[in-house]
C-alpha cells in the first residue's frame, strides 16, 4: 500500500478505519486513510474542501465477496457466521468459550485472544474504562477519541480482561458519548487518583480473580506510568454533531474542519470511517 498526499483529483477504493501514529511533543495524531492500495494523507487536507462518495459496492473483508450489506463492521453474512473475530464474545469478553472447546477458531483464539491485555482508564468524554490488547496501545485509545488515557492492570487473557471490566464498570462507564466527544468540550480527569482509588476499592475482587488463576493472571502496572495526553489534528470543533449516513445519502462532503477518533468533521456533518469498512468510496478534492 503506497501513500499519496491526494492534491486535487479523485481516488476510489475499498476503505478500512483509519491508520493513526501518536504525535510526538505535543503534536496531534498523523491520520491515514486506506483507500484501494493507497493511503491517504488525512492531515494534509484539512481546512480543504473533501468529498466522499458511496460506489454502491460493498466488499467482505474476509473474503472480497460482493455484498449487500455489512455485518460487524465488515464482514459478509457467512464470514460473520463463522469468523471468531465475529462471535459474541468479542463484544463480551467474560462470556469467552474457548476452554469450552466451542472456539469457532481456536487458532485465532490463541493468537488474539490468549495474550497479554490491558485495562485501562481514558477520558474520552468523561472516565470510562476498556480493555484492549496490549500491541493496541495507544491505538485503542486514540481510535475511541481519548484525550487521556491511563493504562491501570495487565491480565493474561482477553476473557480475564472481560472479568476486571466487568467489575469495574459497576462504578466507571465502558461506553464513550460520541457526540460529546466530537464537540470537544471535555475535561481534564485526575486518572491516576482514579486509578488508586479503583484498585483500593476493588482489591478483593482482583484477589479473587489470582487465587482462582493463578498469580500472573492480573498485575498492576506500576504506579510511575504517567497517563498520557493525546491532542487531535481539530481547527474547529462543532457545535452541533449531525452525522452522515451513506446508506441513505451516498455523499458526505463540506470543508474538513478536523479529525477525532475514526470520525472526520466537515463544517456540514462528520462521518464514522470505521462504520464504512469494505464500503467502496471515492474521495474527491477540487
Amino acid at each position: 500500500m503506497s501513500e499519496l498526499l491526494l492534491e486535487t483529483g479523485s481516488v476510489t477504493g475499498s476503505v478500512v478505519k483509519m491508520k493513526s501514529v501518536l504525535g510526538e511533543n505535543g503534536e496531534p495524531v498523523s491520520y491515514n486513510l486506506p483507500i484501494g492500495d493507497e493511503l491517504i494523507d488525512m492531515n494534509a487536507l484539512l481546512g480543504r474542501q473533501v468529498s466522499l462518495a458511496a460506489t454502491g459496492n460493498i466488499f467482505c473483508t474476509h473474503c472480497s465477496r460482493k455484498t449487500k450489506k455489512s455485518f460487524s463492521q465488515g464482514f459478509c453474512w457467512p464470514c460473520f457466521q463463522k469468523l471468531a473475530c465475529c462471535d459474541s464474545c468479542i463484544m463480551s469478553p467474560e462470556k469467552c468459550h474457548y476452554d469450552k472447546g466451542t472456539c469457532r477458531e481456536p487458532a485465532w483464539g490463541e493468537e488474539f485472544c490468549m495474550t497479554d491485555h490491558i485495562v485501562y482508564l481514558a477520558n474520552s468524554s468523561g472516565m470510562k474504562v476498556g480493555i484492549t490488547r496490549a500491541s493496541q496501545v495507544p491505538t485503542r485509545w486514540i481510535d475511541q477519541g481519548a484525550v487521556q488515557a491511563l493504562p491501570i492492570l495487565r491480565v493474561a487473557t482477553r476473557q480475564l480482561s472481560g472479568f476486571v471490566e466487568d467489575m469495574l464498570r459497576q462504578e466507571v462507564k465502558d461506553k464513550t458519548n460520541w457526540r460529546a466527544m466530537l464537540k470537544g468540550q471535555v475535561d481534564v480527569l485526575d486518572l491516576e487518583q482514579a486509578r488508586e482509588d479503583l484498585l483500593d476499592r476493588y482489591a478483593y475482587g482482583i484477589e479473587s480473580l489470582l487465587e482462582e488463576h493463578g498469580l500472573q493472571a492480573v498485575q498492576p502496572i506500576s504506579s510511575d506510568v504517567l497517563p498520557i495526553e493525546i491532542r487531535y489534528p481539530v481547527l474547529e470543533y462543532p457545535t452541533k454533531v449531525t452525522s452522515f449516513n451513506l446508506d441513505k445519502n451516498p455523499v458526505a462532503e463540506g470543508t474538513l474542519l478536523g479529525i477525532k477518533g475514526q470520525y472526520l468533521i466537515f463544517d456540514t456533518g462528520v462521518i464514522n470511517i470505521r462504520k464504512y469498512t469494505a464500503y467502496e468510496l471515492t474521495i474527491t478534492t477540487p
